[in-house]
């Protein structure tokens, strides 16, 4: 449950309009609740407030929020477009879900609409001398809070869509989906046998990319038929016709009750992979990101040399024992899942910088050094994925370099791999 309700959530976090909208209702709220200070009895007790010095400050506040608004809206759609150009179209969804960028727009948006509702309740005489002095106090919270949220936003929309903040939010999010995964490495099923492909197939009732699969669901159904599921399809497969989401086989062989539209139903899909479930697509993401710097009209061999080393972070993080604590428990005893393939994630993350980068010295050597630095982690797996694309990396600057001695330089920073 609470992996879905993750997901459902970072979901509607991508959705622009849902925070401001929660803002503006809350804020319609707060106008009719400040009414509730004339049935308190404390009318004679509080400073007497003229209805003309609020809705002065109203009035301010009305014709500010406005612009602020505005301007808010296109500095981030500015920022969006910078993060698509500069890094990849990828990364969209993760800059869109800002907290801070949509924090401020939906602060804006709400002091705009509380100033509305407060006037016009405030020129129809809707409150009495209490309300005026509960509605004189909450406008006076409200303009500090828009101040110190415009200070705070200022500094943020400086640096959102820019590379270096884009990068350091497709690896948070890379990291995370990798924690998640090496927690339960088989999304809280048991591993996959050597037999997957045996049973009814199960397709997909739409293309696209597998999201999430809901493994929950799928034993629930599989306790329910006595029956025992596959799963073929991990998140971030493209689902297309003839391409099996899971195989189901019966207890007792009998496959003619099977409800495939049920099965189908546990995999979520989409038109674009996800970050959430999806670890290989934030490795993916990055080496777009390194292989658009490493391209001739861009020409940032440092921004790939930075990736390599964010690279070296994640598959640091990927091998570090799992505590008991942070380990989830294979509670699906009848849903099969195969575990992520390394050499998949290894191949997703260097191939492209060891293609567009092999006839730049630096990045060259770059790779060299943290294939080494993975190789002596002490993961044994880890350790083979390393010296296989330090081999492959080495003959593909050896293809392209043509000064000797940047060649010769390469190969000494790869002889770790060359002595096993």
């Amino acid at each position: 449950m609470g992996d879905r309700l993750r997901f459902l959530l970072n979901r509607i976090g991508e959705r622009l309009w849902v925070r401001p909208l929660a803002m503006c209702v809350l804020s319609t709220a707060v106008v009719f609740l400040a009414k509730t200070a004339d049935n308190t009895g404390i009318g004679p007790l509080v400073p007497a407030i003229t209805p003309g010095s609020i809705e002065t400050l109203l009035n301010i506040i009305a014709a500010s929020m406005l612009v602020i608004s505005t301007f808010a809206v296109a500095s981030m759609v500015s920022a969006y477009a910078s993060a698509s150009s500069t890094a990849t179209p990828r990364s969209f969804s993760l800059v869109i879900s800002d907290d801070v960028s949509q924090n401020a727009l939906s602060t804006f948006i709400g002091a705009f609409i509380f100033s509305i509702v407060a006037l016009i309740a405030l020129q129809n005489g809707y409150y009495d001398r209490a309300g005026r002095f509960a509605l004189f106090s909450l406008t006076l919270m409200i303009l500090a809070m828009v101040v110190i949220t415009f200070v705070s936003w200022v500094d943020r929309i400086a640096r959102l869509g820019r590379l270096g903040g884009t990068i350091d939010k497709v690896e948070a999010a890379t990291a995370a989906a990798l924690q998640r995964r090496r927690c339960a490495p088989t999304l809280r099923g048991v591993p996959a046998g050597p037999c997957q492909n045996e049973g009814q197939a199960i397709y997909g009732g739409s293309i696209g990319y597998v999201q999430r699969v809901d493994v929950t669901a799928l034993q629930t159904y599989a306790e329910e038929s006595r029956a025992r599921i596959t799963v073929a399809a991990l998140p971030g497969t493209f689902s297309a016709p003839g391409r099996a989401l899971a195989y189901v086989t019966a207890d007792s062989g009998d496959l003619s009750d099977i409800d495939a539209r049920r099965v189908a139903q546990a995999f979520i899909l989409g038109n674009g992979r996800q970050f959430d479930e999806d670890p290989r697509f934030g490795l993916i993401v990055l080496s777009e990101i390194a292989s658009r710097a490493l391209s001739p009209a861009v020409n940032d061999p440092g921004t790939a040399i930075g990736i390599i080393g964010t690279f070296v972070r994640l598959f640091a993080l990927w091998s570090e024992p799992v505590k008991e604590d942070d380990t989830r428990i294979s509670e699906c005893d009848r849903v099969e899942v195969p575990k992520i393939c390394l050499r998949d994630m290894f191949d997703d993350a260097f191939t492209a910088i060891a293609r567009d980068g092999a006839g730049a010295i630096e990045v060259a050597g770059r790779l060299q050094k943290a294939f080494e630095s993975l190789a002596s982690i002490g993961d044994a797996e880890i350790r083979g994925a390393a010296i296989h694309h330090s081999r492959l990396a080495l003959a593909r600057a050896e293809n392209v370099l043509a000064i000797p001695e940047d060649l010769e330089v390469v190969r000494k920073l790869a002889k770790f791999a060359s002595s096993v």
